[in-house]
């Protein structure tokens, strides 16, 4: 899985101008056309109609950078999940560090949202990640206590968990790729443990651009992509090494069936 936020990096025109072009891009990608790999956007809310319209004819998912907690009602300024979900937008991103750290939103707050989400049929990309850089048992250990936290009374139903270590995000390089992969496959434990949560997957957010996928191999479901997908040359090159990972996968499974048969 490939995901990109765009956060409030692009205005509407450009904003438009590169969902044009990656729209072309994808449904001319062998792996996301046949489904192995999962790609979503994810555009500020003025551009998501845009977005749709764009990658109406592709199998890319059109995602929104938040969800209100509230349901329908005198919440003014809020974006309901009811409303994201009736003009066709499947994932959400909730509780980036960002938006913890701006304005205050806690596990609690995440939880709700999450749950606001998975009610109306919204695959929550749950962002998650330790605040300072910490040993890397620590940061697993972290992870997966704030990953439950944050999944406390939310409903059934599959979660994309996006590991992004906020000492990371925005950084000239991501976290080292040692510290990634334990991480990753303590969350991936988890969250394949929680028979609740079937379908989940765990990516990698935090200056994460071509390169890194290939390295963390099997450790990891795929990428969290920020400002290095701006450039649709290498968001193309991350689908790329996507796409050769699913291959991989896909042959090791194949392996494995008929060495059990």
């Amino acid at each position: 899985m490939v995901g990109v936020s765009l956060k409030t990096y692009f205005g509407h025109e450009r904003a438009h101008a590169w969902f044009a072009d990656v729209a072309i891009r994808a449904a001319g990608h062998p792996a996301v056309t046949d489904g192995s790999v999962r790609f979503f956007v994810i555009p500020t809310y003025l551009q998501i109609p845009t977005a749709l319209a764009a990658f109406a004819n592709t199998p890319v998912l059109v995602g929104a950078q938040d969800v209100s907690q509230h349901p329908p009602g005198a919440y003014t300024g809020e974006i309901t999940a009811a409303e994201l979900a009736e003009i066709g937008v499947q994932v959400a991103e909730i509780g980036h560090a960002e938006r913890r750290r701006l304005f205050d939103e806690t596990d609690t707050v995440t939880a709700a949202k999450a749950a606001a989400a998975l009610t109306h049929g919204i695959t929550p990309v749950l962002c998650i990640g330790e605040a300072e850089r910490l040993g890397t048992p620590a940061a697993a250990l972290a992870n997966v206590e704030q990953l439950a936290a944050n999944l406390e009374n939310v409903p059934a139903g599959p979660v994309i968990v996006a590991y992004e270590p906020v000492w990371a995000i925005g950084a000239a390089e991501p976290a080292p790729d040692d510290h990634i992969a334990a991480v990753t496959r303590a969350l991936r434990a988890a969250i394949d443990a929680d028979p609740t949560r079937t379908g989940s997957v765990v990516i990698y957010g935090g200056s994460a651009g071509p390169g890194l996928l290939t390295r963390l191999g099997d450790s990891v479901d795929g990428l969290f992509l920020g400002r290095f997908a701006h450039d649709p040359d290498a968001l193309v090159a991350v689908l790329d090494e996507a796409s050769a990972l699913a291959s991989t996968r896909g042959a090791s499974a194949t392996s494995s069936a008929r060495v059990d048969a």
